[in-house]
């Protein structure tokens, strides 16, 4: 586990920008209208003592919400290896992540929001629908929210 003390927006947009030229290049379902771009991390500590950074990954293959372990919240990061599924509340609600690993991102967390974004016309939407995700999810008002444990 990498535990990340400053934002890792730009790590996150590197790696997968990596991914992007490589592995995804040729994907056919892929929406040559959208990049690769990390949006709106910030770091997360709901009221139980957690702390993570939390996030919405857009690439042309996927639009993902994204969690990643914080330096100060460590502690309370699941241990739960790539492939399992885990849960996480936020104030608007429980949500079913899928552990993954990253060669220079270490382990993170991955929620779907649209597994193919065919239907965005361009980058621009594609941010708005990021920001009002996150808006909705973290319900700013209601400081609730963490790791509810292992899916079974």
């Amino acid at each position: 586990m990498t535990p990340w003390s400053d934002n890792p927006a730009v790590v996150i947009e590197r790696v997968f920008g990596e991914v992007a030229k490589s592995g995804m290049a040729d994907f056919p379902l892929a929406n040559s209208l959208l990049a690769v771009e990390a949006v709106a991390f910030r770091r997360y500590a709901p009221v139980d003592g957690a702390a993570f950074w939390v996030g919405v990954l857009i690439t042309p293959w996927a639009m993902n919400l994204m969690l990643l372990p914080a330096a100060d919240g460590d502690a309370t990061w699941p241990d739960i290896p790539p492939g399992g599924k885990c849960l996480w509340r936020f104030p608007s609600g429980e949500y079913e992540f899928i552990v993954a690993f990253a060669e220079g991102l270490g382990i993170y967390h991955l929620c779907s929001l649209f597994p193919l974004p065919l239907d965005f016309p361009d980058q621009t939407l594609a941010r708005q629908t990021a920001f009002a995700t996150l808006a909705a999810l973290l319900r700013e008002d209601t400081p609730t929210g963490g790791f509810l444990g292992k899916n079974r």
